[in-house]
């Protein structure tokens, strides 16, 4: 009986507890979206946090808090603009996807360079 006794009151404190917090998840890319759109949306989702701006780069990066997903912005200087590029880490690797906006060529200039700092070391 006593362990019956126990087990009733692990259930009535299992159901008190707080539930568990859902994974945050990010947007996919829409490519049927309009740059200006896309981008509003994606720079509002929560918990996502802005690099700071490198007067030198044509473009933005937003990461997710946890670092597992990142978006670029391209500004009218960047090679491809518009466009915007999503990285998403997949167990030990890194796939990036995106929209090509503008100047095709650009696009995949800019894919390369993405697809390059994925494998960069430091030194």
């Amino acid at each position: 009986m006593k362990a019956w006794a126990v087990f009733a009151a692990l259930l009535t404190l299992g159901a008190c507890s707080d539930p568990a917090e859902a994974p945050v998840t990010y947007k996919a890319l829409d490519c049927g979206q309009p740059f200006e759109a896309q981008a509003a949306a994606l720079v509002a989702q929560p918990q996502l946090v802005p690099a700071p701006k490198d007067p030198a780069e044509p473009y933005r990066f937003y990461s997710s808090s946890d670092g597992r997903t990142s978006y670029l912005i391209t500004e009218p200087a960047a090679p491809g603009h518009p466009a915007i590029m999503m990285q998403q880490a997949k167990g030990s690797d890194v796939v990036t996807t995106g929209c090509p906006y503008g100047d095709k060529a650009g696009f995949d200039q800019l894919h390369a360079y993405l697809d390059g700092l994925k494998h960069w070391r430091r030194q």
